[in-house]
């Protein structure tokens, strides 16, 4: 057991040092974002201070200029032909340090873990609500399969799991704020002055469409996998047995059924995290909910590529970390995987 989870670390390990190499060569070879500054008003000195304070002076792995996809200072090379983007790039990583904005001024690191955790608000409660009715309709609708139940579930599945995020969000921020006066978008009312349960209220009831558009669009896929996964343990023998020991349907397909079909679910759930933060991404720019998917948009935008930087090396690690709970996970849901 011991050796499986240490085997299990050391290739996420393995993959996160790639990740960081990939993340810094991916917006160097983008060339010096100090093109895009078309104002008339800057001097070529303002532009070569710029420079300087991003350390984008400095060469990128060498002082080759021929190697490098941006100009590098001759000065900055003959200063220290060592201190490289690359060498300070790792450095300030390891101090916890993802650089400064391009846009805000400010440091990355603050400005993602401000909206981080508006991203995690919306994605736990997207993907509980998705997980939770997923599985459950799943586990009915191939319990009664081919009934008028399994088929509504079915076809209700296929059509949410079918529809683009932001076309869904749109339709819903139409009905909600037109029928039930639910706000446009944001995380509260601007100068509403609400605290305690009042300003709870007031985010709840923002939160309610980004979630609901979030939920509709995973609750197809888990419900889908949850019922394949579901026939084909109801038609093994031991199901046949628990039937004639006379165990009540709940009690089947609660110790039986369900344990062993969560395997796939666990996969896709770890899975769908790259994928839950790209729909992210979409609901939040609809709703305008300021959360990480919105910041990236933003950046984008911006070609603030510090905060790109940081967010999708935050993404990337969370990924990797997620499927190493997911197999860790396994060892106490399969004994099979436990026991080698």
């Amino acid at each position: 057991m011991t050796k499986l989870i240490l085997r299990k670390l050391g290739w996420a390990l393995v993959t996160i040092a790639f990740v960081l190499l990939l993340n810094f060569f991916l917006f160097r070879v983008m060339g010096d974002p100090t093109r895009l500054l078309k104002d008339p008003r800057l001097t070529q000195a303002t532009i070569e201070a710029i420079r300087v304070r991003f350390g984008l002076d400095k060469p990128v792995i060498n002082c080759f200029e021929s190697l490098n996809p941006v100009k590098v200072s001759l000065q900055a090379c003959a200063v220290n032909p060592f201190e490289t983007q690359f060498s300070a790039y790792i450095s300030n990583l390891l101090k916890g340090d993802l650089g400064v904005s391009f846009h805000s001024q400010r440091p990355v690191a603050d400005l993602l873990g401000e909206r981080l955790w508006n991203t995690i608000l919306l994605i736990g409660a997207g993907q509980i609500l998705a997980i939770i009715i997923g599985v459950t309709l799943g586990l009915f609708a191939a319990w009664k399969a081919r009934t008028a139940l399994d088929y509504t579930a079915l076809i209700a599945s296929l059509a949410a799991w079918s529809l683009p995020t932001f076309w869904l969000g749109i339709l819903l921020l139409f009905w909600g704020s037109h029928y039930f006066g639910l706000p446009l978008g944001g995380k509260e009312t601007i100068g509403s002055g609400l605290a305690g349960w009042g300003r709870l209220v007031d985010i709840s009831k923002h939160l309610l469409l980004p979630t609901l558009t979030f939920t509709l669009v995973f609750i197809g896929e888990y419900m889908l996998i949850m019922r394949s996964t579901v026939l084909d343990v109801l038609s093994e023998d031991y199901i046949l047995t628990a039937k004639a020991k006379g165990l009540t349907t709940f009690q089947i397909l609660k110790d039986h059924a369900l344990r062993n079909a969560m395997l796939p679910i666990v996969t896709i759930v770890a899975l769908n995290l790259g994928f839950t933060v790209a729909g992210a991404i979409q609901i939040e720019t609809v709703f305008s909910w300021p959360g990480l998917g919105l910041t990236i948009f933003e950046a984008v935008g911006r070609r603030d590529y510090p905060v790109l930087q940081g967010a999708f090396l935050l993404l990337a690690v969370s990924v990797v970390l997620a499927n190493v709970i997911a197999d860790l996970l396994y060892t106490f849901l399969d004994p099979r995987v436990r026991l080698g």
